[in-house]
């Protein structure tokens, strides 16, 4: 069903329906906590990895990448075919294992070493757009380092929050995934991105379906357009 046009709304209304959503998901699913918290390039190799495949499939390609090249230096100057190999679970890897390769190869030539601990450093638009400067890192790979691994307050967007904050009026129906990134960012405390990214998520998963989503069930369907709009329809059929 085609989402309900979103008229725009002044950003304080933004900011206090963040803030009732965020407060309703805590409720509901508690503070969540990453998975882990990696080395910055470490956390960048896994999110590449986890691009369009799930994350048994992710942890499994990069356990065979550590268990094949114990040092990132060794998977950078392996021979492609072998990388191709290692990370097969995760899917897409002819296109993912050379790009990580090149990555790997573009830092060394920059810094000499294979960290991005320097980024820590950087202010978030600094590290935000050098990141986003290699080919296979979105705005969302390139926030999920940030966020999560060199503690520089970031909101990542996957499909899951784009399809959730959409229906929930959070967003204009009409901005992209990548115009997401910062608008969540302005309308949520830095302090509640993590949490606020990881239970947006679980309810995407769990309840707001990309099809035949179980509105009747969910703790937001109150304050949720979509839902108000496909309450009417029924009330109307």
């Amino acid at each position: 069903m085609k989402q309900p046009y979103l008229r725009k709304k002044p950003k304080s209304h933004l900011k206090k329906k963040a803030q009732k959503i965020f407060q309703l998901l805590i409720r509901k699913y508690g503070e969540p906590h990453w998975h882990s918290v990696m080395p910055p390039l470490d956390e960048l190799i896994s999110t590449i990895l986890s691009q369009n495949t799930n994350d048994f499939n992710r942890d499994l390609a990069f356990q065979r990448l550590r268990a094949r090249y114990p040092s990132w230096d060794q998977m950078r100057d392996a021979p492609a075919d072998e990388v191709i190999a290692a990370i097969r679970p995760a899917g897409l890897a002819n296109q993912k294992g050379p790009r990580m390769q090149d990555i790997l190869q573009k830092i060394t030539q920059e810094h000499g070493s294979l960290e991005l601990d320097f980024l820590r450093d950087y202010s978030k638009e600094e590290a935000r757009k050098w990141l986003l400067r290699f080919k296979g890192v979105g705005p969302k790979t390139a926030a999920i380092v940030m966020q999560f691994s060199l503690g520089i307050p970031a909101f990542p967007v996957d499909t899951h929050i784009y399809r959730v904050t959409g229906r929930l009026g959070l967003r204009p129906d009409k901005m992209s995934a990548s115009q997401a990134h910062k608008h969540l960012e302005n309308i949520f405390d830095p302090k509640q991105y993590p949490a606020a990214h990881l239970n947006l998520i679980l309810l995407g998963r769990e309840i707001c379906h990309s099809r035949q989503p179980e509105c009747d069930t969910c703790i937001l369907k109150n304050i949720c357009p979509y839902y108000k709009s496909v309450f009417l329809i029924k009330l109307q059929k």
